[in-house]
C-alpha cells in the first residue's frame, strides 16, 4: 500500500482506530475469479478448491466473494 491510502485509512477510522463497517468493502466492479474466491476463502489452490469456486461463483455471483471479505 502507499502512504497515501495508509493516511486516508487512518482519518476514516473511529474511535481507537478501527475501521467502520460501511468501508469495509472490496469496491471491486470485476467480475472475481475461482482464483481470488479461493484465495480469499484462506485455501490453497488446487483442482479441487478451483472447482468449488467455479461452483460457488456459479451459483451465487459476486455475493460468493463479498461473503469472504470482511
Amino acid at each position: 500500500m502507499s502512504e497515501e491510502s495508509e493516511s486516508v485509512s487512518e482519518a476514516l477510522a473511529g474511535p481507537g482506530g478501527i475501521t467502520p463497517d460501511r468501508l469495509l468493502h472490496t469496491g471491486a466492479s470485476d467480475r472475481p475469479s475461482p482464483e481470488d474466491l479461493v484465495l480469499a476463502s484462506g485455501r490453497d489452490l488446487t483442482l479441487e478448491t478451483l472447482e468449488w469456486a467455479r461452483r460457488k461463483l456459479a451459483a451465487e455471483g459476486r455475493s460468493a466473494i463479498d461473503k469472504q471479505l470482511p
